[in-house]
């Protein structure tokens, strides 16, 4: 099922297109990544979705519905970038009135506060104003109010920027668990994240839809590539010469400091020189971030 359709959209300032003839459909299914530079035209696409843009021309549907209808309340919701709660009032009063502008009872709503704030791990914060909440447990509570009512399609913009690795790591695998039953598009500049949590990737540049397709996508050079980053840059030099006489690797790519892209003969390589690489790693006392098969998303979309 399509939750976004989107038709030669343009939407204009002046003379400045912040978008620019965009096409667009995007299913139902796993999260899906939208990304690009600053001024690429993601935060003018999701105020658009939302209802709080109209487009210049062309046209938009989200969940069979145009923006901003009545009949997407309960089934649209977001989290945007900078979102912020009232230092006046308590947690669970807050999210007590969303829901209940989501159509929700007063009890309901009171009950669906308790399930959110559950979700996201933070039960016992309701009585709590959010500045005596830490940059990362107040982004967990704009995803627990992204997450009432239950919608069909969530909007996340930058839900992970500036907070710490746990509270990172506890909304990347929330947003995964949910994905079975509901969609979520996630916005970011992150692009390690969004490779770990996200299937299909939008990427826009100036307003225009460059590339679309799934963040596993590969060619036959992917296929017998292995991308490597290690903890830290002070062993560039080690790794290399360690890399370059493993059997199986054809040649060793400095991508940038702590970096690494490992070509094998052929593809059939890739598994015993992923298997020599981690033993001769351990043995050398190198320790590193992360391995992927394959080029990582952002070598693939800016051509490292």
């Amino acid at each position: 099922m399509s939750v976004i359709h989107i038709e030669n959209c343009v939407k204009q300032y002046g003379s400045v297109k912040a978008l620019d003839n965009l096409s667009l459909t995007l299913d139902a299914g796993p999260p899906i990544a939208l990304i690009g530079p600053n001024g690429a035209g993601k935060t003018t696409l999701f105020s658009i979705l939302c209802g709080y843009l109209r487009v210049t021309r062309g046209s938009v549907s989200v969940l069979g519905e145009a923006p901003g209808s009545q009949s997407l309340v309960g089934r649209l919701s977001s989290m945007p970038q900078d979102a912020r709660m009232d230092p006046h009032f308590t947690v669970g009063r807050q999210l007590t009135q969303y829901a209940r502008l989501q159509g929700l009872s007063r009890s309901e709503a009171k009950r669906d506060v308790e399930r959110v704030l559950s979700i996201v791990q933070l039960p016992d914060v309701a009585s709590m104003r959010p500045e005596a909440l830490s940059h990362g447990m107040r982004k967990r509570v704009s995803l627990a109010q992204a997450l009432l009512g239950n919608p069909e399609l969530i909007l996340l913009d930058e839900p992970t920027a500036g907070i710490d690795p746990p509270n990172v790591k506890i909304i990347r695998d929330l947003v995964s668990e949910l994905s079975a039953h509901m969609t979520f598009v996630v916005s970011s500049h992150n692009l390690d994240e969004l490779e770990r949590l996200c299937k299909t990737v939008v990427y826009l540049e100036n307003g225009q839809l460059k590339q679309t397709g799934t963040v596993a996508a590969s060619s036959a050079e992917d296929d017998a590539t292995l991308t490597i980053r290690l903890a830290s840059n002070t062993h560039d030099e080690a790794f290399e010469q360690l890399a370059s006489n493993i059997t199986g690797v054809e040649s060793v790519v400095r991508l940038a400091q702590g970096d690494f892209r490992l070509v094998c003969d052929t593809p059939a390589e890739l598994t015993p020189v992923d298997e020599r690489l981690l033993a001769a790693l351990r043995l050398a006392d190198i320790p590193y971030r992360q391995l992927v098969r394959g080029r990582s998303l952002e070598d693939r979309l800016y051509g490292g």
